[in-house]
């Protein structure tokens, strides 16, 4: 259904996106029997397949399972693996612990936030980057700790995370 607040540019790249997501969404469920246990692995592969959880295949998964949606999103809300909106190819986390807070990384997330031009918890327009803050890794040996796509970065400084980020977060 056309949304007459868009242009029609924005329309047809609008349609195209649901026409995708309903066509691997598509392959996704194939493999499932629709059994109302499954929604938590099927809401894992479908964050594994687009990085997050778009609404349309949220709503879909609800006729699926034949479960309403409000079960659905309350899920896909609950657990703090689930994301509702887009994330970077590149995700950042970095360590608020203790160990980690005392040796810097508020220093070092506040030169990330800086060079991306984005907060914690947001991602970068181009979907880039995201960056996100975790209370603890449990590397306090290593702190400060930074993680790159799910690569540790241990006793991390503000002029490493900057090297980094200039190399384009390996």
């Amino acid at each position: 259904m056309a949304n007459p607040s868009v242009g029609q540019d924005t329309q047809v790249l609008i349609n195209n996106q649901e026409v995708s997501i309903q066509k691997r969404l598509n392959e996704i469920l194939h493999s499932y029997e629709g059994s109302q246990d499954e929604l938590i692995p099927i809401l894992q592969q479908v964050q594994q397949v687009f990085g997050y959880l778009p609404e349309l295949a949220m709503k879909k998964l609800a006729k699926f399972l034949k479960l309403p949606e409000s079960t659905v999103f309350g899920v896909g809300t609950f657990y703090a693996q689930f994301k509702l909106v887009p994330t970077g190819r590149n995700i950042i986390k970095v360590c608020r612990g203790t160990a980690c807070h005392v040796r810097g990384s508020a220093q070092i997330l506040a030169e990330i936030e800086k060079q991306l031009g984005i907060s914690a918890g947001e991602t970068s327009p181009d979907l880039e980057y995201s960056l996100e803050t975790i209370a603890c890794f449990g590397s306090c040996a290593l702190a400060p700790v930074v993680v790159i796509n799910n690569k540790v970065h241990g006793r991390m400084t503000v002029t490493k995370a900057g090297e980094i980020l200039n190399r384009g977060a390996q």
